[in-house]
């Protein structure tokens, strides 16, 4: 029957098919069929033609009814059931199809095993595929498709093979309906606290933002973002910055727009609201498709994705620096190890701001867009990508992805079964595999120690023991900061404003981690005689007086300091716990003291400068009766003699 072919090829998969011939070995005769089970499978194929899937599954049931064995029906509804992505029914269907009648079937192993897929059975499918290789006198297409589809299941099986799961379940929970509702939901993004959530809803076709908090254990009831972000265009593909404070997002078919989709920012006002969008300008947009963007914790990387011109493909993911100024450095094409000749979307950094998330469908994979992920490494290099494999990622497309600070909570949008309404917010736990550094934050506010009012400031943040270069942010006019800090690193935190003494911290995350976060409060001292800093990134040996290599960007510090104040006389003193003789610890301090001015006049510092002093024990900071409060009272000071 012709009609046979026709609703295979709208209700199936587009590729052509054999033409049935009946054999010894086929019973099932289409021309047979009971005329009124035929007339009622007429109906269904109008139903699926206009999209209406539920009735048209209602008229192939009552099909069935009446001819109980019509193999067409169950293929039929296979197909229809496989394009619903419910292929648990899809392969009941088929099995039943190829068990009533295999040779009459045997033109649907292709479909068949893409539902096989779907279900995550990957042998049977590649089994399934490799029979419909075999049939004679396949087009062309066929084979091509087939081809592929063989390709993605032996991809699957060998990333099964080599990625085990173990113990691990993946478990997407829906977020309920604080979340999710009868429309569409997607695109979420966290702050780096967990507890604000910005995504977006389609209703009515229009796009908005909604916000949600998490109170409680749970998300409260989300609402429309305050302010004036939310317009009667389509705003959407946002990324709010981990403090809160900043949205990018993409806004398409704007007035003002330099292409189909531009990227623009709005800031978060004191009152909770956000402010008007503003374009991000001709060096990030162009007259083509600017999409998806995602923002380092540290604000300085904008990660997005784009179809301009000089990349790899079709959409690549490109990277733009905020400079000193504020303005955007012309975007970098984040070269050929993540992006390729056909689509690379959907970019997410992590708080650690080395694991990047994000989909391709150029790289191996499950058939479709899938997700990857990708660290840099000491060279400051992109890595390999690496697939999340199965069942985060399935035969069909996996759109964004966002990690929480944890680096194992997940979320990203689904049209899963059981949800709402289409496509729901769900998250998720990553295998220890594929996830990210779990990510603790600092968050800070810089004032003058006389006056009391903030002070807008520098803040780097210095991996103790490593190579890679220092985190530099800027507060906020009012001297707040926030800045993150992957565990199992030990850091080094300066704050610097012209005119003050520089404020020296620092962070042991290898052996003590706290749960979230910390809080300080930074008072800087401006520059006078009497002001004291305590050094605390100087380090030396346990009972030495020998620099350790972990000390120089604290002295490139006091370099600058001098540097930049060459009339100002400045005493480095020494301090040492009640540990030992207090002859030998006055000893100490000094050559520790004497060290510290050695090291600065190496570095071209004049002599007049300086000067050392050694303290011993006889002026703590705290009681030497615990661990703690020696480490406190064993430090180095640099005091201002004259400005």
């Amino acid at each position: 029957m012709k009609f046979k072919n026709k609703i295979y090829t709208i209700l199936l998969f587009v590729f052509s098919i054999l033409s049935v011939h009946l054999t010894e070995a086929q019973w099932y005769n289409p021309e047979k069929v009971n005329k009124k089970a035929f007339k009622v499978y007429e109906m269904a194929y109008d139903f699926a033609v206009n999209g209406a899937y539920q009735k048209s599954l209602e008229k192939l049931d009552e099909a069935l009814k009446i001819e109980p064995r019509y193999v067409e029906v169950y293929l039929s509804r296979a197909g229809i059931f496989a394009d619903m992505k419910n292929y648990a029914a899809s392969v009941a269907d088929f099995e039943k199809a190829f068990s009533l009648d295999s040779v009459f079937s045997n033109s649907y192993l292709l479909p068949f095993s893409i539902s096989l897929a779907g279900i995550g059975e990957f042998e049977k499918a590649l089994d399934k595929v490799n029979a419909f290789l075999k049939i004679e006198k396949l087009n062309p297409q066929s084979i091509k498709s087939a081809n592929y589809r063989k390709g993605t299941y032996e991809f699957a099986i060998a990333y099964k093979t080599n990625h085990p799961l173990g113990n691990y379940n993946f478990e997407p929970k829906n977020l309920g309906d604080g979340i999710n509702s009868n429309y569409l939901e997607y695109y979420p993004s966290l702050t780096i606290d967990g507890k604000k959530m910005i995504f977006t809803r389609r209703v009515n076709n229009d796009e908005d933002f909604y916000e949600s908090e998490f109170i409680d254990g749970k998300w409260n009831k989300a609402t429309s973002a305050k302010g004036k972000l939310n317009t009667t265009l389509n705003e959407g593909a946002q990324a709010i910055s981990q403090d809160g404070q900043w949205l990018i997002f993409t806004g398409c078919n704007y007035p003002e727009g330099q292409g189909s989709c531009d990227l623009y920012i709005s800031f978060k006002t004191k009152n909770g609201g956000w402010t008007e969008a503003e374009n991000l300008g001709p060096i990030i947009n162009t007259d083509l498709w600017e999409s998806a963007p995602s923002l380092s914790p540290d604000k300085k990387d904008l990660y997005f994705s784009s179809n301009r011109f000089n990349g790899y493909g079709g959409k690549d993911i490109w990277v733009t620096h905020r400079q000193t100024n504020g303005k955007w450095t012309v975007p970098e094409n984040l070269g050929p190890t993540i992006n390729t000749s056909a689509d690379e979307t959907c970019p997410f950094i992590h708080a650690d701001n080395q694991t990047l998330y994000f989909n391709s469908n150029g790289l191996p994979g499950y058939g479709m867009a899938d997700l990857f992920l990708s660290r840099k490494n000491n060279e400051n290099k992109w890595t390999t990508p690496i697939n999340l494999g199965y069942p985060i990622n399935t035969i069909d497309d996996e759109g964004s992805l966002t990690v929480a600070s944890d680096g194992k909570t997940s979320y990203y949008a689904s049209d899963r079964k059981n949800n709402n309404a289409g496509l729901d917010i769900y998250s998720f736990e990553l295998r220890n595999e594929i996830s990210s550094s779990k990510t603790l934050w600092l968050t800070g506010s810089v004032y003058d120690k006389k006056t009391n009012a903030g002070l807008p400031s520098t803040v780097t943040l210095t991996e103790i023991n490593s190579n890679k270069a220092p985190t530099e942010i800027q507060t906020d006019e009012d001297g707040n900061f926030l800045v993150t800090l992957p565990v199992e690193k030990d850091y080094a935190l300066n704050v610097n404003r012209k005119g003050y003494l520089f404020y020296s911290d620092n962070f042991s995350l290898i052996k003590n981690t706290v749960d979230s976060f910390f809080t300080l409060k930074i008072p800087l001292q401006p520059i006078e005689a009497g002001a004291t800093v305590v050094l605390k990134n100087i380090f030396y040996g346990n009972n030495e007086s020998k620099l350790k290599p972990e000390s120089e960007s604290e002295l490139a510090k006091i370099i600058s300091l001098l540097n930049e104040n060459p009339g100002m006389k400045v005493q480095i003193s020494g301090h040492t716990d009640n540990i030992g003789k207090k002859e030998d610890n006055q000893t100490l301090s000094l050559n520790r003291a004497k060290a510290v001015v050695a090291f600065l006049i190496s570095k071209g510092i004049n002599p007049t400068q300086l000067s050392a002093k050694g303290f011993g024990d006889t002026k703590p900071l705290s009681s030497n009766d615990t661990e703690q409060g020696k480490s406190l009272n064993r430090r180095t000071e640099i005091n201002v003699v004259s400005n």
